[in-house]
């Protein structure tokens, strides 16, 4: 092989990341384990159901489907492993399995508000620390964390929801400073309303309405919800594009506003707590000892 070549193939190998996607069987996993084998990655792709996984991915020769269900700590360690037997290195971690567990408070069970919080908030944890000592021998990786706008302010019927996603925020932006040192990156990643299957009933659970006083706006919620699936703005092919495109920084944002609508939502939120920061500022800052 000559010079040049070698230098050719040694810079492709350097281009080319691996990708470790959870709940990759369908929705914005797929598309996102889609389009990372388009750019030429490996992809490990998981599911509670690998067959399906493949399946949806699409047959590929840099693809690993892999059994994963991110509730089960073991379960995390053994998919992690094979995906450093099969190929090395695992450069690209894609936290986005989840579920949603919608209706209020008072109407949801205690059960189903823990099971929100093991799926969507202690999943992610789960995987990330299966991942994290692979990724600090490394001295590299990026750790990219599927939350919501949910996460950034709360909803009326959200409240399972919204509370696994305000924990991830706050989990991975403090993990973000103690895994900087060795070359680790995070980013969160808030979507607002994409055409995923989220709002479908293999991914969206509604609490059974037993109180009268909520019963209407249940019903209208519910009956609104399930009219705005498959009609949501977002392309999740192109949310894909867009992850790929910011894995490829050297400084991937934090916080990644997925969307008009979420860059909305960002804007909206911070003049709130500007708002509330001006409403009471002489009594928030009349606080302190008078010998401070």
């Amino acid at each position: 092989m000559t010079e040049k070549k070698t230098k050719t193939v040694q810079k492709e190998n350097m281009a080319k990341k691996v990708w470790f996607i959870t709940g990759a069987g369908r929705g914005m996993g797929t598309d996102i384990a889609k389009g990372a084998l388009a750019a030429g990655h490996a992809v490990v792709a998981t599911g509670r159901n690998p067959e399906r996984v493949a399946q949806a991915v699409g047959e590929n020769e840099n693809l690993l489907a892999v059994k994963l269900d991110v509730t089960d700590p073991a379960d995390a360690a053994a998919a992690i492993q094979a995906a450093v037997d099969r190929f090395g290195r695992i450069d690209v971690l894609v936290n986005n399995a989840g579920n949603f567990y919608a209706g209020f408070f008072e109407e949801i069970t205690p059960d189903d508000f823990r099971t929100q919080i093991e799926t969507t908030m202690f999943g992610p944890m789960n995987v990330t620390r299966a991942a994290l000592p692979v990724l600090r021998a490394q001295r590299s990786g990026l750790v990219v964390t599927i939350s919501s706008t949910a996460g950034i302010t709360g909803g009326e019927f959200l409240t399972a929801y919204a509370a696994s996603k305000f924990g991830v925020e706050g989990w991975a932006e403090s993990l973000a400073m103690e895994i900087a040192p060795f070359g680790i990156r995070t980013m969160i990643v808030e979507p607002g309303f994409f055409r995923t299957e989220l709002l479908t009933p293999e991914s969206t659970s509604y609490a059974v309405s037993t109180i009268e006083d909520y019963a209407l706006r249940t019903e209208q919620t519910v009956t609104a919800w399930k009219g705005m699936n498959g009609l949501q703005g977002g392309d999740p092919a192109k949310l894909a594009d867009a992850l790929i495109q910011l894995a490829e920084l050297d400084e991937p944002p934090l916080r990644f506003a997925a969307g008009a609508d979420a860059v909305g939502v960002f804007e909206t939120r911070a003049k709130e707590l500007q708002d509330q920061a001006d409403a009471h500022r002489r009594l928030s800052g009349n606080l302190a000892h008078d010998d401070a």
